[in-house]
Parts: C-alpha cells; structure tokens; sequence
C-alpha cells in the first residue's frame, strides 16, 4: 500500500475510535525516517491502548504489520512505525511537551477535524 494512502487508512482507523485532534504531517523530501507522521491525541490510558490496538489489528487483517511499537508501557506517547508511515498517540500534556508539529514546521500538514467537530 502506498504510504499516503496507508497513512489515511490510519486516520479512518483512528477516528473509528475517536482520536482527536489528528494530522497528517508528509515528509516527502525532508527527511529519511519516514513519509509521513499521523498525529493524534487519545483523553485516557484505555482510549490510546484502544486506538493503537484497533489501528494494529486492522491493518494486520490487511497483510500490514508493525514493524516496531513502543509506549505500551505508560500510554503517555504511543509509537507505531509502519516504516514509510510512523504513527503518534499522545496523552494531550505530552503532544503539548514534545511539540512534533512545531518540529516539522516546514512540511505539509493537514489537519483532520474531529468527527464531532463543527466546522
């Protein structure tokens, strides 16, 4: 599957179990750790676990594993790389202190809004 529309899949994914606040940052060209970030913010311990497994188990049932995963642990910044596609789930006060779209100023970002979200 080609990256952006990996990268996609995983918004519709994430918004399944409603992730807020969820953008797609493409670094075609700035850099060599991935094609695209996708950002989201989780409210609670059980809703980041919820979204990382959901996003886990769907694209496995497509023949799409994770090649690595981290934040299990404390589900305050969960990671999820997909190699060309490395997902985000943040805890709000952690996406807040890491800053990532402040980072990745310069690339394209597109911001999803929330389902709910009037606008």
């Amino acid at each position: 599957m080609e990256a952006k529309t990996l990268a996609y899949k995983i918004v519709d994914l994430a918004q399944d179990k409603k992730a807020k606040q969820i953008m797609v940052i493409d670094l075609d060209g700035l850099t060599g750790i991935a094609d695209f970030f996708v950002l989201m913010s989780g409210e609670s311990d059980i809703q980041i676990k919820a979204i990382a497994d959901h996003i886990t188990r769907e694209l496995k049932n497509i023949k799409i594993r994770v090649f690595h995963k981290e934040g299990f642990t404390s589900l305050r910044w969960v990671l999820l790389d997909y190699v060309d596609v490395v997902v985000h789930i943040f805890k709000p006060e952690s996406r807040e202190f890491y800053g990532l779209e402040r980072l990745w100023g310069d690339a394209k970002i597109d911001f999803i809004l929330d389902e709910n979200h009037a606008g």
